[in-house]
């Protein structure tokens, strides 16, 4: 298995050339599927970042065979070795990429963004994080919108045979008691009700969606954006491409509004980031029915919903990660409900 041992002197050298030594790992970020280690580089020449991040598979158990049942290590190494280059979204640069087929052991070598700094989940993010997250979307979305070519790349998720969509309405109402067991009490009454009675729903849920498709981040929450500070750093940066998917870009979008913007802040903004994002959206040649959108849009909103009571049952628990599902859970909730989108399902 890939893990800090592996990245010896040979190794770097591999990546950047002779010359270069390293210093101690330290570990940053939440990741509940991959880890993720800052790691200081020295070197005589000027081409050879000072420090790198480096993505490893989970040293926990239970979240290393989730990444390689869910196929999250195969595909954030394939989207970096094949669709990383294709589009304008800000990413850290790929440094260095190995995948095995056979175990899915993997190792990214990715640019530091420092001193850029993750969004926060739990406690949402300000009106002009919120614009500027929606705004790169449309740098990911834009250049592959409509693009025919995306059908061959197989390793996308995508939800289009009958018996994967009602695999995944059995697996939603299946953990939806162990889920409750532990976030019932987060919910409202009426969060509760939906959230239930989505179950039976979410087949149709998925075949109702748009149909005018592109390439998706698929998990477009704070814990996966980088800000930048004061100190520096991109305005924002998308990390964690482990859920890429060929679906509609409203998705990506109404995720991100439902589970990363208190509902407040969210009800007073929403309108008119979408039609900054259909504005930016069209840089691209691609025109948008505004209509047409703000309906997926609402459509979308149980998005965070699915991927809240799902990821939350096949990961290793932690107490920040049970306050994270339960703010992406409950928000989307809401979401769906201000939206009405249980009616029009």
């Amino acid at each position: 298995m890939r893990d800090l041992s592996s990245l010896t002197r040979a190794f770097w050298e591999q990546v950047f050339g002779p010359g270069v030594s390293t210093g101690e790992p330290d570990r940053i970020g939440e990741g509940m599927i991959g880890a993720n280690y800052r790691i200081t580089i020295e070197s005589h020449r000027s081409d050879v970042p000072r420090s790198v991040v480096v993505k490893l598979p989970s040293p926990g158990e239970e979240s290393r065979a989730a990444g390689v049942a869910h196929r999250t290590y195969e595909r954030e190494a394939k989207f970096y070795m094949h669709l990383a280059g294709t589009l304008d979204v800000r990413r850290p640069h790929c440094h260095w990429v190995e995948f095995d087929e056979s175990s899915h052991d993997f190792v990214l070598v990715l640019e530091d963004l420092a001193p850029a700094v993750p969004g926060n989940q739990i406690t949402g993010c300000t009106v002009d994080e919120a614009a500027r997250a929606v705004l790169e979307l449309a740098k990911l979305h834009g250049p592959r919108w409509g693009d025919p070519t995306l059908y061959d790349v197989d390793w996308l998720q995508r939800r289009t045979a009958r018996a994967d969509i009602e695999m995944l309405q059995a697996v939603y109402q299946q953990l939806m008691t162990p889920f409750l067991a532990t976030y019932a009490k987060y919910f409202t009454p009426r969060q509760h009700d939906l959230a239930v009675a989505f179950g039976p729903r979410l087949a149709d849920w998925i075949d109702g969606r748009g149909t005018t498709l592109t390439l998706g981040h698929g998990d477009y929450r704070l814990d996966n954006l980088l800000f930048g500070s004061a100190q520096g750093g991109p305005p924002v940066a998308v990390v964690d491409w482990q859920t890429p998917n060929h679906g509609p870009g409203s998705v990506d979008v109404s995720y991100f509004m439902g589970a990363a913007v208190m509902p407040d802040v969210r009800r007073s903004i929403e309108d008119g980031l979408i039609d900054e994002y259909i504005a930016a959206i069209r840089v691209y040649g691609v025109e948008v029915d505004r209509a047409a959108f703000h309906g997926e849009y609402a459509h979308a909103s149980f998005a965070g919903l699915v991927m809240a009571v799902i990821a939350s049952t096949v990961v290793t628990k932690t107490e920040r990660g049970e306050a994270m599902f339960a703010a992406m859970a409950t928000r989307a909730a809401q979401h769906a409900l201000d939206l009405h989108a249980f009616d029009v399902l």
